[in-house]
């Protein structure tokens, strides 16, 4: 006979033999959840067959990177030892790394759905609606049992009492969405229903699986009246809180969202009645001076009608002066006109214009007159120092120049021309050539002077 604990020390110290080294095994991920001690708790399931094993991946073990990747859905690979815990009496696989393989048939398939809905609209924030102040009836979708139901009526009676209509309805399991779509279906008869709370408490991914169906989905977003959800805890989303037009974290919180607080409503109307008194007193104080102020400054009618006739006389006697004013500028204005008009008639102007234009010619006449006579003096002038300075007149005296007949340049030394050479001489009236037959150069440039002939 073996006591319990013995046969779990059994069993583990087998596990242990048969598993002396580390191995790896592959699944898909489902309800993942860290723990307050730091450990994460989660099980792998075969999508082929209907098999699963819960993991542990103890706090010395557990890094931000495998953190990311244990969500649901996701399909790891563990590495570990199985073990068996006695104090549960359990099989379960101790991991110590996780390494991602790829998206999970059931992830892939929820992402698939969920883009599905996505592009229909079912999730757009447009098409939502808001909720009911005051709703007759809040109709409540749960299971019977749990402590949901106990939740919202706890909140709705302590808020200030609301009606409730419970659809019992399977929340978990298979068939958990038919049920659900089928208590929808049963509240939208009552006509008094102005609000429904699709509520149940939280979870594994598998446990919300229900909440994913896309049948449930489109008779949540189709349906005639409000829907808040309040599916799971915080951090579960499910589907049905998109298409919902309003999501609690919590089922007390959608009691809470849709029960009126009638003590805070109360408080509100104490205060807001209060501030009205002290505002309608405070305006009936204002108005009692303000008659006195009246009353005080009251007096005869008649002398206010004379007073009143004596202004309109002062106002009268203004105009007429100011009248007086104005059409007497506007009479100087007209005279000041008529006068430019006048001096502005055609014939008159044209007549100003022949004379100034005559004297214009006149003045033009005699200034060209001038300028002509002083441009005559001043060419005679030019024309006679030109003329002083004409080489012609050098050869009216009776000289020569000689020009080279190659080039037709003057001849100014005697070195500018060889014994030979063609020249051209230019007299005072003609010219004639010559040819070179000797040059004489000056004693300073060749030292002693030599004759080499006369030139012929």
């Amino acid at each position: 006979m073996l006591g319990v604990a013995e046969l779990g020390r059994m069993l583990a110290r087998s596990l242990d033999h048969t598993f002396a080294t580390p191995i790896w095994v592959e699944g898909e991920v489902s309800g993942a959840r860290p723990a307050s001690s730091g450990h994460l708790y989660l099980s792998l399931k075969d999508e082929k067959e209907d098999a699963a094993v819960d993991v542990v991946i103890y706090r010395t073990h557990v890094t931000s990177r495998a953190r990311t990747l244990l969500k649901d859905g996701a399909r790891v690979r563990v590495r570990g030892r199985p073990t068996f815990w006695s104090p549960r009496g359990r099989l379960q696989f101790v991991g110590d790394r996780v390494e991602p393989t790829g998206k999970g048939t059931l992830l892939e398939a929820l992402e698939k759905l969920k883009a599905k809905l996505k592009a229909q609209g079912l999730f757009d924030v447009a098409r939502k609606r808001a909720l009911p102040h005051e709703p007759r009836i809040i109709g409540v979708v749960t299971s019977a049992h749990g402590a949901v139901i106990h939740d919202i009526c706890n909140v709705a009676f302590r808020r200030g009492g609301a009606r409730i209509l419970l659809a019992p309805a399977r929340v978990q399991g298979t068939g958990a969405a038919e049920a659900v779509r089928h208590a929808l279906r049963m509240l939208q008869r009552v006509p008094e229903v102005d609000v429904i709370l699709v509520a149940r408490g939280g979870g594994s991914q598998d446990d919300l699986l229900a909440f994913y169906d896309e049948e449930l989905v489109r008779d949540v977003a189709a349906c005639s009246v409000p829907v808040v959800s309040a599916v799971g805890h915080e951090v579960d989303v499910t589907f049905v809180d998109f298409a919902a037009d309003a999501r609690a974290a919590t089922p007390s919180q959608a009691a809470e969202m849709v029960v009126p607080d009638l003590a805070a409503r109360r408080r509100m109307l104490e205060e807001r009645t209060m501030r009205l008194r002290r505002a309608m007193h405070a305006r009936l104080a204002e108005d009692r001076v303000h008659v006195a102020t009246l009353a005080k400054s009251f007096r005869d009618p008649r002398l206010l009608i004379a007073s009143a006739q004596q202004r309109v006389d002062d106002h009268l006697a203004r105009l007429h002066r100011a009248a007086l004013r104005r059409l007497s500028r506007d009479r100087d204005v007209v005279q000041r006109l008529s006068a430019r008009i006048g001096a502005m008639e055609p014939r008159v102007r044209i007549a100003r214009d022949e004379a100034r234009l005559s004297d214009l010619c006149g003045r033009l006449v005699e200034s060209t007159r001038r300028r002509l006579v002083a441009h005559r003096a001043e060419i005679a002038e030019l024309g006679g120092r030109l003329d002083a300075m004409s080489p012609l007149k050098v050869l009216g005296r009776g000289y020569a120049i000689a020009m080279r007949t190659r080039d037709r340049q003057a001849i100014r030394v005697a070195s500018d021309v060889e014994i030979g050479e063609r020249v051209e001489v230019r007299v005072d009236r003609g010219s004639f050539a010559a040819n070179v037959v000797s040059v004489t150069l000056p004693a300073d440039e060749r030292g002693v002077a030599s004759d080499l002939g006369s030139a012929s």
